[in-house]
């Protein structure tokens, strides 16, 4: 905190504080208290653990141990060459397939990741940027499949290109192009697939990378601004595709402060769009948002310490009033979670929700001197940055700039500065060191799962109509080439047996690929 020095909060902090102005009630603009008004007292948050390693039956394997263990919603995590548009017999693959997360290809995989999963009885979240569109159109195409209305297919994509110019690297066209393909999933989505999440505008991978509490709430609204722009100028009607926008929050250390973070960051959305974009649907001002604990704050020595660790950050996301929540494992600063970290990860989530009592109150923190003064100080050094950006031209400026990343860059350096001397402490790295001895156990994905891998999708080479495919991806060649919706041709590839690299490869050679700045 950057007031961390004050030590206590009275009446004198809240001097010509407006309740009514900066408070309301759950479920009623700004929606600082939530976006619902029974919160979790009518239904807890969706448990979300976020799953994907080796191929797609290894993974479906594990989501169905999951789903009967209790978890209520799925969080599908890809390996790096599917984020990346490069199918696995890549050259450039070689030696990713499945590390990261799961390996798809092409709908074949897709079929065996959700096999015996009814999709039209669960939600499905999937983190995947570069290639939504690809990914979201497997899901679609397997979802009917299985004879699920498209009004049940509900679940959320993450599809926010502009955080991977910022922290993240996996991005593969330019920045318009790109910005193309996100509003062309809101308009594909608005008339096919009207329950879907559209995007989930993510501030995680922005505070992974090492930036502040104000930072990651300033960034992530100026990205959400710039594609509610985008959309506009594309044609689209705010009130329209505005209520499916989905927001992704980090949950770091501090509990407090995460928990003012996620207030402000509601009230911030919600004026915003009301005031600055002009939306007048309250259902276009609501912000609902997924949060995940801080994978950056878990630690290799001392590793049982992270269950505690994220503990209090699943307290922090639910008493800022999160939809839904994944729960990191406490092995993963080792390797992919093992199956028993997995677990107890889930199990923290429904001790929380189940015995600890914070679900039966709404917004158990409003009216508190600290709290109430922190959401404000959060909005307002939020809302600073979003001006300096606003004087920049805006978000994608902003990116070109270098603006955003140099201001992570220097938030990043001044906390390794301060763990380096001991100013801020790290349990068992910088204090209360032990002498560690025996290994831990890590998941080590089989290195057989990459060439069994390959094998399958050449077969599915051989047996598909390679003619009727090379059209459909001539057809994606020249609707890139144009401005109408890209879904409907890469969906018709997709499902005669295209693949995720062939489909992406279509739109490089057209758009080509992003060079960022040195």
């Amino acid at each position: 905190m950057s007031d961390s020095d004050r030590t206590e909060y009275d009446s004198d902090d809240m001097r010509d504080w407006d309740p009514g102005m900066e408070l309301g009630t759950a479920g009623s603009y700004p929606y600082t208290r939530g976006p619902y008004a029974s919160m979790y007292t009518g239904r807890l948050w969706t448990m979300r653990q976020y799953a994907g390693f080796g191929d797609a039956k290894s993974t479906n394997g594990r989501f169905r141990r999951l789903l009967d263990a209790g978890q209520t919603g799925l969080s599908v995590a890809f390996d790096l060459p599917t984020q990346m548009g490069l199918d696995s017999d890549d050259d450039m693959a070689a030696g990713e397939v499945g590390k990261v997360g799961v390996a798809i290809d092409s709908i074949s995989d897709m079929r065996t990741l959700f096999d015996g999963i009814p999709l039209g009885d669960v939600t499905t979240s999937m983190t995947i940027n570069s290639t939504a569109p690809i990914l979201l159109l497997l899901y679609e195409l397997v979802a009917e499949e299985q004879g699920v209305p498209a009004d049940r297919v509900r679940g959320t994509v993450q599809n926010d290109i502009l955080k991977e110019y910022i922290a993240r690297g996996t991005y593969i066209y330019p920045v318009a192009p790109s910005m193309r393909l996100v509003t062309d999933v809101f308009s594909y989505c608005a008339s096919e697939l009207p329950n879907w999440n559209t995007i989930s505008i993510s501030g995680y991978h922005i505070r992974e990378a090492g930036s502040t509490a104000a930072q990651e709430i300033a960034f992530t609204i100026a990205n959400g601004l710039a594609y509610v722009e985008a959309a506009q100028r594309a044609g689209l009607d705010v009130d329209v595709f505005a209520p499916r926008l989905s927001f992704f929050w980090n949950s770091h250390n501090d509990l407090f402060e995460e928990a003012a973070k996620f207030r402000a960051a509601r009230r911030m959305w919600a004026r915003l769009m009301k005031d600055r974009v002009g939306a007048t649907s309250p259902s276009s001002w609501k912000m609902r948002f997924h949060t995940q604990t801080a994978g950056s704050t878990l630690t290799a020595q001392q590793p049982l310490n992270n269950v505690v660790r994220t503990a209090y950050q699943a307290l922090a996301a639910v008493l800022g009033g999160t939809q839904s929540l994944h729960t990191n494992s406490y092995d993963e600063a080792l390797g992919l979670p093992t199956e028993e970290a997995v677990m107890i990860a889930l199990r923290t989530q429904q001790i929380l929700g189940y015995e600890s009592g914070v679900a039966s109150v709404v917004d158990p923190l409003a009216g508190s001197y600290f709290i109430e003064s922190m959401t404000d100080r959060l909005e307002a050094e939020a809302m600073g940055l979003i001006s300096r950006i606003d004087d920049l031209g805006g978000a994608v400026a902003g990116i070109e700039s270098g603006f955003q990343q140099r201001e992570i860059e220097n938030a990043a350096y001044d906390h390794a500065r301060a763990v380096g001397s001991g100013d801020t402490v790290i349990v068992g790295v910088n204090r209360f060191e032990i002498d560690e001895t025996g290994d831990h156990e890590v998941l080590r994905v089989d290195p057989r799962i990459e060439s069994e891998q390959v094998e399958r999708l050449q077969r599915m080479r051989e047996t598909r109509d390679a003619v009727a495919v090379e059209a459909a991806l001539d057809e994606v060649r020249m609707t890139a080439a144009g401005d109408e919706n890209l879904l409907p041709p890469m969906r018709e590839a997709l499902k005669l047996g295209g693949t995720v690299g062939e489909v992406s490869g279509a739109l490089v050679e057209v758009f080509g690929r992003y060079q960022a700045r040195v």
